[in-house]
């Protein structure tokens, strides 16, 4: 197998596979018609969060279609849903919420009932490996002088960190100033997960929010606090195909496809919770 990576557009990743082996056909939209041969080329704006897993989602998709081509280009579900709006070649969309999926619904270009859940997350705490502010437990978020990086609120996973704040400042052990506290030690806001986990692994930050699955695509680098069920927050991820793709079947079936039993297994392997 071949790789190529090539950079779009400003933050943009694209990585694109091509000279799949052939393997069993995946499950594919009844609108294909069963047997029926895929080929061509989509890409796929997909949130940072998902970029391990699609990568090896689209190497099994294409494994299953050869003759087709998955190019997939990451960045935050805002950044995302606002290139579509402008007129950007995209096939299909998976952003890590639903106000993101509706901007790009709003926009024309997605249609409301094509979208659909496909997996889940949740957030979790991170330090540097060496923790060097010896954060242990997440009241400490708050002690004076903690360097504390977040992202963005306007992508997801910066807004799901403000409604964890939220949530455990109306408990009693935090203090109901906990996210005032809290948000008076951040020393930048990111664009992105990806970009806020980067900055901790290069020790640019003593502690930060991000994805489960983010902390476990550098598990080797970065420690973990876990947020309890009860504060936690968990981002739902839809995905839909864009109503104008220039391969419309081949993006209603690598929609399918994140669906199946196959997808969903690659996807948990990467740290995703299964749909309810």
């Amino acid at each position: 197998m071949q790789r190529a990576i090539r950079t779009l557009a400003g933050v943009m990743l694209c990585v694109v596979f091509t000279g799949c082996s052939r393997a069993p056909e995946a499950t594919v939209p009844a609108t294909v018609g069963a047997g029926a041969t895929l080929r061509g080329q989509i890409t796929v704006f997909a949130a940072s969060s998902l970029s391990d897993a699609f990568e090896a989602l689209g190497t099994a998709f294409m494994a299953a279609h050869p003759e087709a081509v998955v190019t997939f280009n990451f960045a935050n579900s805002a950044q995302l849903a606002a290139q579509i709006n402008e007129g950007a070649p995209a096939d299909v969309f998976a952003s890590a919420n639903a106000t993101q999926m509706r901007v790009a619904v709003e926009g024309g270009r997605l249609n409301d009932n094509d979208q659909r859940l496909f997996i889940r997350n949740n957030l979790v705490v991170i330090t540097p490996y060496d923790n060097p502010a010896k954060v242990m437990e997440l009241a400490e978020l708050a002690q004076p002088g903690l360097r504390l990086i977040l992202a963005d609120p306007v992508a997801p996973i910066g807004q799901h960190s403000l409604d964890f704040l939220d949530q455990a400042s109306a408990q009693p052990a935090f203090g109901a100033d906990f996210r005032e506290r809290v948000l008076a030690n951040v020393v930048s806001y990111e664009d992105s997960a990806r970009i806020v986990l980067a900055k901790i692994v290069l020790g640019e930050g003593d502690a930060a929010i991000v994805f489960t699955t983010d902390a476990a695509a550098e598990a080797e680098k970065v420690q973990s606090i876990p947020i309890p069920d009860e504060l936690n927050v968990f981002a739902n991820y839809l995905i839909a195909p864009v109503a104008d793709s220039r391969n419309l079947a081949l993006a209603e079936a690598f929609v399918a496809f994140a669906r199946t039993a196959e997808g969903q297994a690659i996807l948990a392997d990467h740290g995703f919770l299964p749909l309810e």
